[in-house]
């Protein structure tokens, strides 16, 4: 895992240092560059973070005959395409997995990277064709911002390279509206208007001489539902024991240590679990503990590492430790991101590479196996969606006069169109009211992922969120938080063969009764006893609740005090500033919002104060 970085844009050598420095955290191993063509015209840079064949001849950019290659991320795969080239003449030099694809980018053409099983973001220089090729693995594991404006193109791992020395950006009032929703910028935008995202799934090509710059899709969800598995239950089970005892073992290669993210709960669990039995190697399991009384979980992670006899490493976090990185979140989240779970995903992170170069985690788990406790608080609400809508405004209206908030959330939530806008609302907040913006935050292409008719609501939801919150949150959250402590992490469960695999599952092995991600649990219960899991399912999450009230409450205050409030776009200053008293008396809990503005106010003062907002 690395940074990956080019141009066309005529840039000093040492304008392209301080771009590739701004990132150098990424990759620390190895930084260099090359101005490439007849013309030297073309730039490719790169920060290596040595996983595989850590020799420096595997160094990047690397050439392979005609072919110049900038190459983040890891192709598990890569073996099993190297024999298959080496059958057909092709000859290597190294034994990483970059050689292997340029090399395949020769035999196969662009349809390529469909034969690649990997976490990805690469483009390649082919010399003879004067063109530019890239891809983004199919779950958008790996992140690729780029600039293109019909003549310069420049593209990167983070958008702070990109970024500096760019004197042509604005901020983007339409991404700070969607950010303020999701807490995240969507693909294909980015917080400035000038820098897009290439969505996950997805290859380009540009040619040098006309600039024709054209994306194409190669990997998709199985929106119509057509590839259903036929098997029994039973048949499953085995099927996705197989699957993922693989994905464990494929992630496990490398030629430095590698050790398992362990939150004690089912999805790292099994991941756990599955390692230990695919090296004969000791497991390394890392878990984070907390001080503040309901947010240690870290004795359950315990259990687990006990039961699998893992060399198991907890990771105590404080207040002054969690301060430091939300001082300097900014820095390495150099986009607007409001999961607050990114600080304790730091906080691993930065502990965990004392140790390994390498982590597995468990996400995905929820998205493909109906995991989220929302999925089923969706299932109870679709049954009051059954009832004819004026029946349900009736009983809002009543529901809406008693003086309770939560009671009012409820009655607004029975008077949406359809169940459908019941889940966005949920994802967004019932109440924004404090929204000032002109722009439809629900207006992406995404959407057609939950609102058609080939699936059920449980299946459609973990569709759209398969394809919304796993790329825009999740895996921005964990990119960013190892990446800032050259960590590289690994999830089996976004193997694309086990996402198809459950997708093609009947909903009941996933999710039947209460029982959520019940073909996941049963495979982990063969490996590990079930009592240990007999508790309420836990998110990642740090007390910032509390923190803010207390420890943070000046910084608080300070940062999002009325006056500066009105210096953030597209919220109503009255209306925040409301809430935000709310939450200090304990009335109610508003750090999610607290947490979003300030993350925002910090992106404006840090990144964003010399541009316009547009």
């Amino acid at each position: 895992m690395c940074g990956i970085y080019g141009s066309t844009i005529a840039y000093s050598k040492e304008q392209v240092q301080q771009k590739l420095m701004r990132t150098s955290f990424r990759g620390p191993d190895k930084l260099d560059y090359k101005y490439l063509g007849k013309d030297k015209d073309i730039i490719l840079g790169h920060n290596r973070l040595a996983i595989i064949d850590i020799d420096a001849r595997s160094n990047q950019p690397l050439t392979y005959q005609h072919i110049h290659i900038v190459f983040n991320g890891e192709i598990y795969n890569f073996l099993e395409i190297k024999k298959e080239l080496n059958k057909k003449g092709h000859e290597f030099k190294t034994t990483s997995d970059t050689e292997v694809i340029c090399a395949a980018y020769l035999e196969y053409g662009d349809d390529f990277v469909s034969k690649l099983n990997g976490m990805f973001a690469f483009v390649i220089y082919d010399e003879k064709k004067q063109r530019l090729f890239g891809a983004r693995d199919r779950l958008g594991q790996k992140p690729f911002y780029y600039f293109f404006n019909g003549k310069d193109f420049e593209f990167a791992s983070q958008i702070s390279s990109i970024q500096l020395h760019n004197n042509n950006l604005s901020i983007s009032s339409k991404s700070i509206s969607y950010y303020l929703a999701w807490g995240a910028v969507p693909d294909p935008y980015s917080i400035f208007n000038e820098i897009n995202k290439l969505k996950a799934g997805y290859t380009f090509s540009l040619d040098l001489n006309s600039k024709e710059f054209i994306k194409k899709q190669y990997w998709d969800i199985d929106i119509h539902g057509n590839n259903k598995f036929e098997g029994t239950y039973n048949d499953a089970k085995g099927i996705l024991n197989d699957l993922l005892k693989d994905a464990v073992k494929v992630r496990l290669f490398a030629d430095v240590p590698v050790g398992v993210f362990l939150s004690g709960g089912v999805d790292s669990s099994v991941i756990a679990a599955l390692a230990t039995q695919t090296t004969s190697s000791k497991i390394k399991t890392f878990s984070v503990k907390f001080d503040e009384k309901g947010f240690d979980e870290s004795k359950y992670a315990q259990q687990v590492a006990d039961h699998l006899k893992t060399d198991h490493h907890i990771i105590n976090c404080n207040y002054s430790e969690g301060l430091d990185l939300i001082e300097n979140f900014s820095h390495y989240y150099d986009e607007p991101f409001a999961d607050s779970s990114a600080i304790p995903s730091m906080l691993l992170a930065k502990h965990t590479r004392k140790h390994v170069t390498v982590a597995l985690s468990g996400d995905a788990g929820d998205e493909s196996f109906i995991g989220y406790q929302r999925y089923n608080w969706m299932k109870q609400v679709g049954i009051m969606y059954k009832i004819p809508g004026f029946i349900r405004n009736i009983s809002a209206n009543a529901i809406g006069m008693m003086p309770y908030y939560k009671l009012k959330m409820i009655a607004q939530g029975l008077k949406y169109n359809n169940i459908e806008d019941v889940y966005l609302a949920a994802m967004t907040g019932v109440d924004t009211s404090w929204l000032d913006s002109k722009y439809d935050y629900l207006d992406f292409e995404e959407m057609k992922y939950l609102k058609h008719n080939h699936k059920n609501l449980q299946e459609r939801i973990s569709d759209f969120d398969l394809k919304t919150y796993l790329n825009w949150d999740i895996n921005t959250k964990v990119d960013r938080a190892t990446m800032a402590y050259s960590l590289e992490a690994r999830a089996p469960l976004m193997d694309y063969r086990v996402v198809e695999f459950a997708r093609s599952l009947p909903t009941n092995f996933k999710f039947q009764a209460n029982n959520q991600k019940r073909i996941l649990k049963d495979v982990l219960y063969q490996h590990v006893p079930k009592h240990i899991f007999n508790r309420p399912k836990a998110g990642f999450t740090m007390p910032f609740s509390e923190w803010f009230k207390k420890e943070l409450k000046d910084y608080v205050l300070s940062e999002l005090n009325e006056e500066s409030l009105k210096d953030i776009p597209n919220i109503n200053a009255k209306e925040v500033s409301f809430r935000i008293k709310q939450h200090m008396n304990g009335s109610w809990n508003r750090y999610p919002l607290i947490w979003k503005l300030l993350v925002l106010k910090q992106w404006l003062n840090t990144n964003g104060k010399q541009y316009s907002i547009r």
